[in-house]
């Protein structure tokens, strides 16, 4: 079983997935996040057996609280659009065998799906707020990454939407 750890968290998908860090990718940090700057990525890149491309951003705030001034739906928006504009280059200019190999399955899928994997704090507190509603960025994701997915989702460990990996 693919287990790919992101930050805190380990997220484990079934055998027949191909998932890979694809912020650490060699092709993202040494090539195409020097094109200009502000060039982001998503966490994880993930393949179902149904061609379906999963572009997973996790943000874990159970420790420390947000500090960035950037709208969280935006941030990840940006995210998802340069994975995007980066999948062919990689495809067609990648050194790494592995990174080309899931960006030319990536380039071959029939639907594209996009989850932002948001932990905070199970209760409030002063030291650790739950200062971010899930269905506030939800609805502004949804709005941003409509034509690439129209019903993105907002997750957590304990509210999966029945999706097939597992997150601990």
């Amino acid at each position: 079983m693919p287990q790919v750890p992101v930050e805190a968290l380990s997220f484990t998908f079934d055998d027949d997935w191909l998932a890979s860090r694809y912020d650490n990718w060699s092709f993202y940090r040494k090539r195409f996040g020097k094109i200009r700057s502000q060039v982001k990525a998503v966490d994880l890149l993930a393949i179902d057996p149904e061609r379906t491309v999963w572009l997973i951003e996790v943000k874990d705030y159970r420790r420390h609280p947000r500090t960035k001034p950037i709208d969280l739906a935006e941030e990840v928006a940006h995210k998802v659009f340069d994975t995007l504009a980066a999948l062919l280059p990689a495809r067609v200019n990648g050194d790494v065998a592995e990174e080309t190999k899931l960006a030319k399955t990536a380039l071959r899928a029939g639907r594209l799906r996009v989850v932002l994997h948001l932990e905070q704090p199970a209760t409030h507190s002063k030291l650790f707020p739950r200062a971010i509603d899930p269905a506030n960025v939800l609805m502004k994701l949804k709005t941003l990454v409509k034509p690439i997915d129209a019903h993105p989702l907002v997750v957590e460990m304990n509210r999966m939407h029945s999706l097939s990996w597992t997150v601990t």
